[in-house]
């Protein structure tokens, strides 16, 4: 070979690209990871839904992880308690946030002096599940479809009032998109506890709420409630003879929720990916769908890319929703 062939530049030139080839796979292969305990904080209460996912989830992660997985519950102040505890957190992946699609996406209207942005903090890392919502009233209403629920607030502007668990929940957000689809106007009803809210939905305090299964099956099974349509473009087998609202007379609404994890913005590609990748699988476990089953949770496949996608999507709507009425949590 030609001595020359490696002059002092092209051996510069040889090294930088073997350095950039070995920082390439290194991040490609996250070596060690997780190495020690991993925190996940969550906005959701003990007991909840999600937060009897993330549980779940959790301890299959420990178990590929071979490391600890705390779970950390910050309830409450919409979802900034939970986040505020980990914003400034190393972005590491030792430290992960579970939030829904509405802290994602409606938290910039809701607060807007706060200049927040959820996506703008936060990397999207992970899908858990999406939920479903029924439109649900007292078990011995006159009303049985949509229909009769539209009707009733046409005849009456203001007379039918219907709850939700906080003002820019699903529920009141969904609430809003009934009435700005339909032309009628409701009198919004929040509560702190959604137990409470579903006993006012049974007893006929409030007209109907939207609902999951899970947090209103306790007022359903003892016979207080009943579901006269689901928003979501098709019936769930959990509930085959619930109809969609548009079966039942209303618009075809697709009223729901999605729940996630997330990172402190700047997590490595490679580290994204594996818990991505982990999570899923911890997902599919039998167990796990057994849970998402009882609760009607459906199982998603999606990207961190997708995930910031669907946020979008989402954001869009609850802008037109907030600013028709101008909701604020401030």
């Amino acid at each position: 070979m030609n001595s020359t062939f490696f002059t002092p530049k092209r051996r510069r030139v040889v090294l930088a690209a073997a350095g950039a080839l070995l920082a390439a796979t290194a991040q490609a292969q996250p070596a060690g990871y997780p190495s020690k305990p991993v925190t996940i904080f969550t906005a959701f209460a003990p007991g909840s839904g999600p937060d009897a996912v993330l549980r779940l989830v959790s301890e299959k992660l420990s178990k590929t992880w071979n490391q600890r997985v705390l779970v950390e519950n910050r309830p409450g102040g919409g979802g900034f308690i939970a986040i505020d505890a980990v914003k400034n957190k190393p972005a590491d992946g030792y430290t992960l946030l579970q939030l829904d699609s509405e802290h994602l996406a409606a938290l910039p209207y809701l607060y807007k002096s706060r200049n927040f942005e959820t996506l703008k903090t936060f990397d999207p890392t992970a899908i858990l599940f999406r939920t479903p919502f029924l439109l649900a009233v007292a078990a011995d209403s006159k009303w049985k479809t949509v229909t009769d629920v539209v009707a009733a607030a046409k005849a009456g502007p203001g007379s039918v009032s219907y709850g939700s668990w906080g003002v820019g929940s699903p529920g009141h957000l969904g609430g809003e998109e009934l009435q700005m689809r339909t032309g009628v106007e409701m009198q919004h009803v929040p509560y702190r506890e959604v137990s409470q809210l579903f006993t006012s939905v049974g007893s006929g305090d409030v007209s109907w709420s939207f609902g999951t299964l899970p947090s209103s099956q306790g007022p359903y099974k003892a016979g207080k409630l009943r579901y006269i349509a689901i928003a979501a473009p098709k019936r769930i087998p959990q509930m085959p003879d619930v109809p969609t609202m548009a079966e039942a007379g209303g618009p075809a609404m697709d009223v729901n929720s999605f729940v996630v994890l997330v990172a402190p913005r700047g997590l490595p590609a490679a580290v994204r990916d594996k818990i991505n990748a982990d999570v899923a699988k911890a997902v599919a476990e039998p167990d796990v769908q057994a849970r998402f089953n009882t609760f009607a949770f459906e199982t998603l496949n999606w990207s961190p890319e997708e995930i910031g996608r669907q946020a979008a999507v989402k954001s869009k709507i609850y802008g037109e929703l907030t600013r028709r009425k101008n909701i604020s949590l401030e």
